[in-house]
Formats: C-alpha cells, structure tokens, sequence
C-alpha cells in the first residue's frame, strides 16, 4: 500500500514534470521475477525507473538513508521505504555484499523486480564503468532469473551529485531484452564465469545507453580524482606559501 501511494505521489509528478520517454517496455515480463540491471547516473535513477514500470521494482540502498536522526532522517528513511528501498549496511565491504545478495535473492524468490547497479556506485563524469561482479551475477546465476539491461539517458544533467534542486529536462529509459544465465546455473562461486556474466550485461547497457566505456571501476575512478583534487589543492595551498614567503624575503631586504 505505502508502495503505491508513493508511487501515485511521487511518481506521477516525475512524469508529468519531466515527461521521461521509454523505449522497450515490451521487455518487461508482466509477471515473475526479474533483475534490471542499469547504469547508474544520478541519485534520481531509482525514482524514474520505478515511476514509468506497472510493476514493483525493489532496489538496494545505503543503510545511511534509514538511520539518520532528527526530523529530517525519519523523512528520509520514510520516503526510502514508501519507494520499495532496502537498506543494506556498507561499513564492511564483504558483509554488505553478502548482505546485498540475500535482499536480491528474497526480493526475486516473491516472484519480484530486483533493481541493481552494477557499477556499484554513481558514475563520476558521465561515463560507464567496470561492473563489479559479485552482486549481479551471483543474484542471477543463484535464482535463474532473467538479466534485463536498463539505460537511463541523460538523469545526470538532471540532477548532478551534489545538486538538491533538480533541472527540469526530459530524461531517457531504454529497456534491452533479457538475458538467459541459466547455463552458468551452480557456478556463482567461478570468478571467471561471474565476470564474463557481468562483462556481458555491462556490454548491453552500453549499446543501450551509448556512453563511452571505462575498463575501470567506478569507485576507483572517484579515488583517482579524489587524489587529483587534493594534489590541485596541495600545490595551490605550497604556491601561495611561496609567494608568502617571497613577499616577507623582499620586505626584510
């Protein structure tokens, strides 16, 4: 009931606002369970998907969402719930991957629609990035459901990481046919076969969305222009102490 109300409530605003166009609708199974794995550009993604879909769709979501004091957190963490978010604990990176796997698992055994991001995290600059395998695939290859490749267009310009008030303009779903893993069935345990899985989903996604591939992890990516960010502001910081330093040498002089 919460699920349909937010849905009516929030949904149907996002619609009428930002007019999202979809293609491949027809690749969504009327019944049963499914997993759509998509690109990931903007904190906006797990609204528009869900709000162009008939059916329920579940995603994953950080346990920070749920957890937030105040007046504030508990608005949070209602809107979550009320948009069919389930929160998973990243403290520990492996517990929070076991963790996101059994949600997955349950979520697909009711005959659901498990929302994943295979990149893990939101892409940085645009671009689509390494599918981290362990999620993905073994959720696909332990329940046999089908993989369906989602391309969301254009939401990163809607609402950029960091920005609170969105940019009214018309994003993009792009929706693939589904793919059948279940000759890998009994091998989520292979590395080898978990990456071909993911490396073949994160291929689809990339013909449906377009964007320019990066043979990297996101989250490695983030750290990468972390570092530069921080080295930009460490040698801003020493040069200005330089010319501090050569203005008090030439008024002692």
């Amino acid at each position: 009931m919460l699920y349909g109300t937010m849905k009516v409530a929030i949904g149907g605003p996002l619609k009428v606002a930002f007019r999202p166009w979809v293609e491949g609708l027809e690749n969504i199974p009327a019944e049963g369970p499914a997993i759509l794995a998509s690109n990931h550009l903007s904190f906006s993604d797990s609204f528009f998907l869900p709000a162009v879909l008939d059916r329920k769709v579940t995603f994953i979501a950080k346990a920070e969402y749920f957890t937030t004091p105040g007046v504030k957190g508990k608005m949070t963490a209602a809107f979550f719930k009320g948009a069919g978010q389930l929160p998973v604990d990243r403290s520990g990176a492996r517990g929070a991957g076991e963790a996101a796997i059994k949600a997955g698992i349950e979520v697909l055994e009711r005959g659901e629609l498990f929302g994943i991001y295979p990149e893990g995290t939101r892409s940085p600059d645009g671009r689509l990035y390494r599918g981290k395998p362990g999620g993905l695939a073994r959720v696909a290859l332990a329940t046999g459901a089908p993989v369906i490749p989602v391309a969301m267009i254009d939401t990163e310009k809607i609402q950029p990481p960091g920005k609170v008030m969105p940019k009214l303009m018309r994003p993009g779903i792009r929706i693939g046919e589904p793919l059948d893993f279940t000759r890998y069935q009994g091998m989520e345990h292979d590395r080898f076969v978990l990456r071909a899985v993911t490396d073949e989903v994160m291929y689809e996604i990339m013909k449906l969305s377009g964007q320019e591939y990066v043979d990297i992890y996101a989250t490695a990516a983030k750290r990468q222009l972390a570092d530069a960010a921080k080295a930009e502001r460490e040698a801003e910081k020493a040069a200005k102490a330089a010319l501090v330093q050569a203005e008090k040498e030439r008024s002692g002089s």
